[in-house]
């Protein structure tokens, strides 16, 4: 069986046949213009689709389309409910819209959700039943698998794990809300929070290394603390601290084997590790002794979500 498995991002569009073992066998993408309607921007999908399947020479051997969507989606009925970055996509029904166009079955999910899934069936969770996945970049996404199966929640919505308060009164978070994890430890978040320490510790190396590279990026702040910048460090024990208590309350709901992190904060690897599994050690809950939960890095990158979407066929989710 091979599937095409497509992750809709916010700049792009990225596709791929995939094969059962989660092997890549080509690959396709297409511009992403968030000032077109949904209508057409999934019409230049359904093109580029079936422009894709004209000269694929496995062809005969797809058995489906599957797409990671941003957003809050019907999976049961195939419906983008909303969508916080696409702010035009509201109630579409985009599965009948699209099997219309190509002539295939098609199955949606959100794009944190499948890229959960690739990770917990091909990635870094492989070897365990029961994971959670957290994406850290421009927003926080995720998901919950159990039992190998992604926890799909009423009507197939998902779990909107970025939108865990861990702050009452917090700050203005993207959904409306105040205190969200999402406003405290994505990359847009630490970017700001950069921007803050910046303006008011300018001697800082902070400064210096945002005017070496031009702009204020979440890396700076990483590199800074690790050169000894004492601002930067207590930046980023303030950013460990935040993400920390959120990974901390799935932990005492799922109690999961393992948790996976992805998205660009993470390709701090183990130096941004080792600074939330000390703090989950000092704070978890439970006896004395008992099991502290893994934290790794995802290593299926930029394919996880392409993959996870595909699976949905291969496991008859």
């Amino acid at each position: 069986m091979i599937v095409l498995g497509i992750d809709i991002g916010g700049t792009s569009i990225k596709g791929a046949a995939i094969k059962k073992d989660g092997t890549i066998l080509d690959t396709f993408s297409l511009k992403m213009n968030r000032n077109l309607s949904q209508e057409k921007i999934f019409s230049l999908l359904c093109e580029t689709i079936n422009n894709f399947l004209a000269t694929h020479k496995y062809k005969e051997r797809i058995s489906g389309v599957s797409l990671g969507i941003p957003g809050l989606l019907d999976r049961k009925n195939g419906i983008i409910l909303t969508s916080n970055n696409m702010s035009k996509w509201n109630n579409f029904e985009v599965v009948k819209f699209i099997e219309k166009r190509i002539n295939l079955p098609v199955k949606i999910i959100n794009d944190a959700s499948a890229a959960a899934l690739g990770e917990a069936r091909y990635g870094s969770g492989k070897d365990y039943e029961n994971i959670i996945m957290l994406t850290l970049g421009t927003g926080v996404g995720g998901g919950i698998v159990i039992n190998k199966k992604l926890y799909d929640g009423l009507e197939g919505t998902g779990a909107q794990l970025g939108h865990t308060l861990i702050k009452i009164n917090g700050r203005k978070c993207t959904c409306g809300r105040k205190g969200c994890l999402e406003a405290y430890a994505s990359a847009t978040a630490l970017i700001k929070d950069t921007k803050k320490a910046i303006r008011k510790h300018p001697n800082s190396l902070l400064k210096s290394l945002a005017s070496k590279y031009s702009k204020v990026t979440a890396e700076i702040a990483f590199e800074a603390a690790k050169n000894g910048d004492e601002v930067a460090s207590n930046l980023i024990n303030d950013y460990v601290m935040y993400l920390s208590e959120g990974l901390l309350n799935y932990c005492n709901i799922f109690r999961p084997n393992i948790i996976v992190l992805s998205g660009g904060i993470a390709n701090q690897g183990d130096y941004l590790i080792n600074k939330i599994e000390k703090y989950l050690e000092e704070h978890n809950y439970g006896y004395k002794g008992s099991p502290i939960i893994p934290v790794r890095q995802a290593i299926l990158g930029y394919d996880a979500g392409k993959i996870g979407a595909a699976s949905l066929f291969f496991y008859n989710d």
